[in-house]
């Protein structure tokens, strides 16, 4: 290897230097992303200062991300990263649109039976949840593990409000499907809302003069054995912010009807309801083992 390595002649150098590495995979990834990081770098003629500048936001992103936190991966979302690679590694069209984890997803939420509350006594117009859990044949996947997660009607999550909380979980549950596939739970009505703003993110956001927005929706990841795990989200159909989602995930095909309710009329759990509340139904389909 050279020592007086030129603009032209440094990335060649640098991808020989991978070339012992024993995972292939791993070798062609990174002579790949050295390779297109060099061609960036030469394209933009990127200067030392906006070199120095990229350095610094990536340490801010690291800073600013925690268990409940994660602006890596609102990094990876609002530049659409996160959604092409969901599409390369499951857009077959075969079962549920998958779409994003999103950034508030977390380890620590509450086991709960099928008909509970899981909102957590969050104040909000009461939301029945109903939901069959099928596999590409027609079939019923009983004992599927459903987390679901939302935020509340002010469009925050539980983990951004966790002094108000004390700290415990709201509107977020692991289920898990009876014998005939079917979930259900009852929660409050979430809302659009901003991803967070006030980190490095909203800093790329405010530059490129783009909306924060995320149109309403439900978080949903599923494990069931033999099954393909999902990840994905329902959207509310009127929802403002569908057509321009800040992170790129909506779906046509996973937009659901909220269905409005009076007072008066009863819940799907035979409660007649003194309030007015709101219904949502929606089978998934899993890709088995052997279709995926």
């Amino acid at each position: 290897m050279s020592i007086d390595l030129t603009e032209e002649t440094i990335t060649a150098a640098v991808l020989q230097t991978f070339d012992g590495c024993a995972d292939e995979r791993m070798r062609n990834i990174f002579k790949a992303l050295v390779q297109h990081l060099h061609d960036f770098t030469r394209e933009v003629r990127l200067t030392g200062e906006e070199w120095f500048t990229a350095v610094d936001f990536l340490e801010r992103v690291g800073r600013i991300s925690s268990p409940t936190r994660q602006e890596f991966v609102l990094l990876s979302d609002i530049l659409g990263l996160s959604v092409l690679v969901d599409q390369i590694n499951h857009g077959n069209g075969s079962a549920t649109d998958s779409t994003l984890l999103g950034p508030f997803f977390v380890e620590g939420r509450p086991r709960a039976r099928n008909g509970a509350d899981i909102s957590g006594d969050v104040p909000g117009m009461p939301l029945f949840f109903t939901g069959t859990v099928i596999n590409s044949q027609g079939e019923p996947v009983a004992g599927a593990a459903v987390d679901t997660w939302h935020s509340d009607g002010d469009g925050y999550y539980d983990v951004q409000q966790a002094d108000k909380l004390h700290g415990e979980p709201a509107m977020r549950a692991l289920l898990t499907t009876d014998d005939d596939g079917r979930f259900w739970y009852r929660s409050i009505v979430p809302r659009y809302y901003p991803v967070p703003t006030d980190g490095p993110c909203g800093e790329i956001l405010r530059a490129a003069d783009r909306s924060p927005m995320r149109p309403e929706h439900i978080h949903f990841w599923f494990h069931a054995e033999n099954h393909v795990p999902l990840v994905t989200m329902l959207f509310r159909a009127d929802d403002p912010y569908l057509e321009r989602d800040a992170v790129f995930g909506a779906k046509r095909s996973l937009v659901a009807d909220f269905v409005q309710h009076e007072a008066g009329e009863k819940a799907p759990d035979g409660t007649v309801m003194t309030e007015p509340f709101q219904t949502v139904e929606w089978t998934f389909v899993l890709l088995t083992a052997e279709d995926g």
